[in-house]
């Protein structure tokens, strides 16, 4: 198994999916009413998938897991040119920081971050930090559940694609405890051929998360949360 997908919710997923798409430099993968998917190919590392997927209403709660992305030395350059693609600055009470806050055309805030050596050969997206009530604890289960690896980082726990190459997945303490409502933003993991989806949800139970089971209808992926709350979907391996 292994992280394959970062979703976000959204009113208008061709409006949010083709800003980060611009962003990121993405290669468009689908681009259908209900959706629209983009992908990031981080040279020598991951390939994660950006989805954005249409909802009514997206969660108006604080977002949990967010992208920082990498400005380091160009970083002025960065946030003009984010800006002149639907960007917009955002105060969050985040007061006198090195890096600087902005929000997508839908209001979902993101970072660009000044230069960290911890970054390098990240591409584009520096970071996914990760709301988490026990780092320690969130760390171990991501771990496990991604096949990421342990790097020394400015978070609490930091993980990373065993190439050491692109973004790090950050766990910091959360704020609040996770409430009732669905993040806007979450991760899917994909089943790879001769994983058994049954032992892998025992195996996410044990480690503290759970299955949930939403009124959606029959769905082809099960829906989980980590110990934290925060919810991540399990595909089906590919055929």
């Amino acid at each position: 198994m292994y992280l394959e997908n970062l979703v976000f919710d959204a009113r208008d997923p061709q409006v949010v999916g083709r800003f980060w798409e611009a962003v990121v430099g993405g290669e468009r993968l689908t681009d259908e009413p209900a959706g629209l998917e983009t992908r990031l190919t981080v040279e020598g590392g991951p390939v994660l998938d950006l989805c954005f997927q249409r909802v009514q209403e997206p969660s108006p709660a604080p977002p949990r897991l967010h992208l920082d992305l990498a400005g380091g030395s160009r970083q002025d350059e960065e946030v003009d040119r984010l800006l002149g693609l639907g960007a917009r600055r955002l105060d969050i009470g985040q007061g006198d920081v090195p890096w600087v806050v902005l929000a997508d055309p839908e209001g979902n805030p993101f970072c660009v971050m000044e230069d960290r050596a911890e970054y390098t050969g990240s591409g584009p997206v520096a970071a996914l930090p990760l709301d988490s009530a026990d780092t320690d604890r969130d760390a171990e289960f991501w771990t496990w559940l991604t096949g990421w690896t342990e790097v020394s980082g400015s978070a609490p726990r930091s993980l990373r694609h065993p190439s050491l190459r692109g973004p790090l997945l950050e766990l910091v303490p959360e704020l609040d405890p996770k409430g009732a409502t669905k993040n806007r933003i979450h991760l899917d993991i994909r089943l790879e051929q001769g994983d058994d989806p049954e032992a892998l949800t025992a195996g996410i139970t044990e480690r503290g998360g759970r299955e949930l089971h939403p009124a959606w209808g029959q769905l082809p992926w099960r829906l989980h949360a980590d110990p934290s709350g925060n919810e991540f979907c399990v595909l089906p391996a590919r055929s």
